[in-house]
């Protein structure tokens, strides 16, 4: 069983999120394409936040997150709780897509690498989320040291790699900082969860009025009872005792 770590270092993650507004998207994300730096973008979400409150490397690895975007009903009332803004909310479903779409759209020279999911989930996801472009794929049950050394080779000094960890938590923000540190070149990693899951359809999407008022989560567990019970009917209720304790 993990030894919990303090809960006001936890609570940090809400300070640490990088808060965005309506309509700040396009340029935030023409920002990060036009660096020549080494970067990771992850998102926090409820089930992240009672990670990192009960793991202290998860907390660590969240820590170590350039840019931490806010994701989530949860995490919005975790920063009205704490009196700051909570700005637009940001998942990577949607995210990514948008990040991929500028990408193509831009001038910048990108070698894309996707890591997590299974065949033939992998290869599918892969080919719709990037319009059938060229990408560098391995699945998600590789040691760690594979990846950082598959970047290494694959990733061209010149251009920027773009890399999509697809492994769920916590398992991809351990990985993201590795591969940042150990990066020849520009890179950005962005920890997507199941973004090549729901690209492959292998996941279906909730409805648009579901996530119009922040209940995909009820969706998804709705259609995943066994295997989300844990995360959302115990998780839930941990999350506001975090937060209330917190506070």
């Amino acid at each position: 069983m993990s030894t919990k770590v303090p809960l006001r270092k936890a609570s940090a993650l809400i300070d640490k999120l990088h808060i965005l507004k309506d309509g700040q998207l396009d340029l935030f994300i023409s920002n990060l394409l036009q660096s020549k730096s080494r970067h990771v973008l992850g998102f926090l979400n409820q089930h992240g936040y009672n990670l990192a409150v009960e793991n202290p490397s998860v907390l660590e690895s969240f820590g170590n997150i350039d840019y931490l975007l806010r994701d989530g009903a949860g995490i919005k009332l975790a920063c009205q709780w704490n009196k700051l803004e909570p700005g637009a909310n940001l998942n990577g479903t949607d995210f990514i897509p948008a990040l991929i779409n500028q990408s193509h759209a831009s001038a910048v020279d990108v070698d894309y690498f996707i890591f997590g999911t299974e065949s033939p989930w992998l290869e599918e996801g892969a080919r719709q989320l990037l319009h059938g472009r060229e990408c560098h794929l391995l699945h998600g049950f590789h040691p760690a040291d594979e990846y950082v050394e598959y970047v290494q080779k694959w990733g061209r000094p010149e251009a920027l790699s773009i890399v999509i960890l697809a492994m769920g938590m916590p398992k991809q923000e351990h990985l993201a900082w590795r591969l940042r540190e150990s990066s020849n070149g520009a890179i950005l990693v962005v920890c997507g969860g199941a973004i090549i899951d729901f690209q492959a359809q292998r996941f279906e999407r909730a409805p648009s009025l579901m996530r119009k008022f922040n209940l995909e989560w009820l969706f998804r567990l709705i259609r995943e009872p066994q295997r989300l019970f844990a995360r959302y009917v115990l998780g839930i209720p941990k999350f506001f005792y975090y937060l209330v304790a917190n506070k």
